[in-house]
């Protein structure tokens, strides 16, 4: 066993001490998306600082705490903020949380985060479901010696994000008359936004919207087995909202206004699917 695993072994420790029983779910929220959490029963947190071996967030809107609770009648762990490989962290740091959760027994992680909209008929304030992503981040969070006992050398990328649960998803946001749009997430390392001729280089390669974090996540949990589904709540049109002038105050205001919508999606499909775990 290798150091990182365990220092993740470590941490799973101290969390079943502190907070019990595996959550079935975990949901990570990005910049501005803490709303989904208003909804917890029978709350208790925990401080990621007071977390053994846990990156802590730089950036403003990712609050750094972790909740656990009831959602939908669904144990859950909610994962208040993340940290990204622009803040100076190892690809191993940045999806060291969610292996910690899946190990410690989490069945199915739904991943939430700020984007930019590549596709122009996305418009700031709609959520998008990934139907699959595009890692140009040029990093891999499995590069180096691999475990076997914690997954494959070579894990299948096919169906990252569940077709089940984007089934799922598709029929709840129908029946809430909430616009969910699907497509195709770029991750990058960012920080800064891209430029015009990015974003034009983005559609050509088929990106729907773009942003600094989850690819890697969400290879650490593919390769770990657990399910997965990943909504954007798309804040602007990348390099072109404010003529041209995108910051970070504007990502955080337009992903507020996205998250009573997603508190309600993320609710109906754990009610739906909850009781499978």
């Amino acid at each position: 066993m290798n150091e990182e695993w365990m220092k993740i072994d470590r941490t799973v420790r101290f969390l079943r001490a502190r907070l019990g029983s595996p959550p079935k779910v975990l949901i990570v929220l990005g910049s501005g998306l803490g709303g989904v959490a208003a909804g917890l029963e029978n709350m208790r947190s925990i401080r990621f600082s007071e977390i053994p071996g846990w990156p802590t967030p730089t950036v403003e809107g990712h609050d750094g705490e972790l909740m656990r609770g009831k959602l939908a009648g669904v144990e859950v762990l909610i994962q208040l903020g993340r940290v990204h490989l622009y803040e100076g962290y190892t690809p191993a740091k940045v999806v060291r949380p969610v292996r910690v959760a899946v190990t410690w027994g989490a069945k199915m992680v739904i991943f939430t985060n700020a984007a930019g909209g590549v596709n122009t008929s996305f418009k700031p304030g709609d959520l998008m479901m990934f139907e699959d992503h595009i890692n140009l981040t040029g990093l891999n969070p499995l590069r180096g010696p691999n475990d076997d006992s914690r997954g494959t050398r070579f894990p299948d990328m096919t169906d990252v994000y569940d077709s089940n649960l984007r089934a799922v998803a598709r029929h709840w946001a129908a029946e809430l008359s909430i616009m969910l749009r699907t497509g195709v997430y770029a991750g990058v390392r960012g920080p800064s936004y891209e430029t015009p001729a990015e974003v034009r280089m983005l559609n050509i390669l088929g990106a729907d919207a773009v942003g600094m974090s989850t690819v890697l996540e969400a290879i650490a949990v593919r390769h770990l087995g657990a399910r997965l589904m990943g909504i954007s709540s798309i804040t602007n049109q990348a390099a072109a909202s404010n003529n041209g002038k995108l910051t970070h105050d504007e990502v955080q205001m337009f992903a507020a206004r996205a998250s009573h919508d997603l508190v309600r999606l993320i609710s109906a499909i754990l009610g739906d699917v909850g009781d499978q775990y």
